[in-house]
């Protein structure tokens, strides 16, 4: 989930249409206090802040939220019309972790929200090592996969592209980012051979465990957990 701090409604709408056209799950507010608000209610992945905005400005907002133990390393990026150099230093300084002004690219922005997550996501599995999802349990300090306590045997590249998706569970990992992180490009390797990949990863989990890997049509997979399961 990542949230939009913005009060211009055709720039937040825009961010939004961009984010979610790359699969990520957003929430959007036209004031910091309902922002954090929410955030008491669910914690989001990573928060883009514009400054200037109604009632509490983004850099108290920023501040309030590095304020609390659990907020502290959440991925802050601030998107703004403020482009002088102390501005852009203040920002950093007052806790955000990037900075870009308006007018913007959509492809930029991208980039930046990718990086962000990249680097606090690799922060994450240096803690999280075991994960369990219904009948699925993986271990990746000890490379191991079961399927209701049945080990399974994945081959190297079957292994990666299982651990990448549930390490980025319940987001849709688009087939341009598997090849990119799982593939050498520079290999000239087809397309086909993810969806290859795919099928026998589905296969080896057998019918319980493989219905945790969705199909998100002319964009790429996700693993989630099915509705109805706790």
């Amino acid at each position: 989930m990542i949230y939009i701090i913005e009060d211009d409604e055709n720039i937040r709408n825009l961010v939004e249409v961009a984010l979610k056209g790359s699969g990520y799950e957003t929430a959007a507010f036209e004031t910091a206090e309902e922002a954090l608000g929410a955030f008491k209610v669910r914690q989001p992945q990573l928060a883009i802040f514009d400054l200037m905005l109604p009632g509490m400005d983004g850099m108290e907002a920023i501040r309030k939220i590095r304020e609390q133990k659990q907020w502290k390393k959440l991925p802050v990026l601030v998107l703004t019309a403020k482009d002088k150099e102390y501005d852009k230093v203040a920002g950093l300084d007052g806790g955000a972790d990037d900075y870009m002004t308006k007018p913007f690219s959509v492809l930029e922005l991208l980039a930046r929200v990718r990086s962000l997550l990249r680097r606090t996501g690799e922060e994450e599995k240096e803690e999280e090592t075991r994960f369990s999802f219904g009948p699925i349990f993986l271990d990746t300090a000890a490379r191991e996969v079961k399927v209701n306590d049945h080990p399974v045997l994945l081959t190297y590249k079957e292994y990666e592209l299982f651990t990448y998706l549930i390490e980025n569970r319940n987001r849709v990992v688009s087939r341009d980012e598997l090849l990119d992180k799982l593939w050498d490009w520079r290999a000239d390797v087809e397309t086909r051979t993810l969806d290859i990949h795919i099928k026998t990863l589905r296969q080896k989990l057998g019918e319980e465990g493989g219905k945790y890997i969705k199909t998100v049509r002319s964009v790429g997979y996700r693993f989630t957990q099915p509705q109805g399961e706790a």
